[in-house]
């Protein structure tokens, strides 16, 4: 068990990396080009929903609020972990890391509300075509973003109150960033606290996920019984939100049960889907949003096009 305290600051060491000393640098630059894509290709199709008025729709504001959401999930990850990459000891403040852990969840939760709220104007822009002007209404897709990012912040902001209060037992966690391993730190969690844990995973994760399966189901029996239009109309608009979901929730999924499983998993294996789980959804969102979404594609190629012609 290792303490280290400086200047009244309580330091955890992350003991989850991986031959450090062998591959710093090699580490470091895959995090720096994967960070500098992430901020570069979200930012971009960000900026493109922005600046076109054609994209100003209800659809596009929430994947451009998506697209924000992991450039800021990105952002409480990556820095600390290069700095980290060229440190002799990787280490961070207790505060810090109860800070970057409430960031992680936080925002993790949001992309399941986000992808919820997409899936709702879905529904109801395929289901309810004649009302779609009238639900849709720019007040509600405002309170659909604020409540996406509101309500996890609420939720994970409780127990995380909790654990700054409790005492700490070890100073040792086993991953390269502060996440579900921190409740290994305590001397004891309380009961009451674990079972807030599972409800706030089944409101804002298993309950959002249910509902967006929903809303697909009713959306594929809608566009069977329609014409080719409403078939082709819901493919082109659908199919990237179920890979984003697909993709998130296996992620995801792995992260909540690495937990109980940590004694059967490597240290390798465990470093190896972290680092996925950080990588994969905020890299290829934009692609996926980008080459699967027509209208943001045609802007896409235009951007690039232009470009080139310069």
């Amino acid at each position: 068990m290792v303490g280290l305290t400086e200047m009244n600051a309580t330091y955890i060491t992350l003991d989850g990396h991986v031959e450090i000393e062998k591959y710093r640098y090699v580490y470091f630059v895959l995090i720096f080009t994967c960070y500098s894509l992430i901020l570069s290709s979200n930012t971009i199709v960000f900026c493109l929903i922005v600046i076109h008025k054609n994209l100003h729709e209800p659809m596009y504001i929430f994947i451009a609020a998506l697209l924000m959401n992991s450039m800021l999930f990105s952002t409480a990850i990556y820095p600390k972990l290069m700095i980290d990459f060229l440190s002799e000891k990787q280490r961070i403040a207790f505060p810090v890391c109860l800070l970057q852990s409430f960031l992680f969840y936080s925002l993790s939760c949001s992309e399941f509300l986000l992808l919820a709220a997409m899936a709702y104007d879905r529904y109801v822009s395929i289901c309810k075509p004649l009302k779609y002007q009238i639900i849709m209404r720019k007040t509600t897709v405002i309170i659909l973003l604020f409540l996406a990012w509101f309500v996890p912040a609420c939720y994970v902001l409780v127990p995380f109150t909790k654990f700054a209060n409790l005492k700490l037992c070890s100073f040792t966690l086993k991953g390269i960033f502060c996440n579900n391993f921190v409740i290994y730190l305590f001397c004891v969690v309380s009961r009451a606290l674990v079972i807030y844990g599972f409800v706030v995973l089944f409101n804002i994760s298993l309950l959002p996920m249910i509902f967006i399966l929903f809303s697909y189901s009713m959306i594929l029996i809608v566009a069977y019984r329609s014409c080719g239009d409403v078939r082709k109309k819901a493919t082109q608009t659908c199919l990237p939100h179920l890979l984003v979901l697909i993709n998130y929730s296996c992620l995801l999924t792995y992260d909540t049960v690495i937990v109980r499983l940590e004694a059967d998993i490597s240290k390798t294996v465990r470093f190896v889907m972290t680092m996925q789980i950080i990588m994969c959804s905020p890299l290829f969102n934009p692609i996926i949003y980008g080459l699967k979404m027509k209208e943001i594609y045609k802007h896409l190629k235009r951007l690039f096009c232009c470009g080139r012609g310069k």
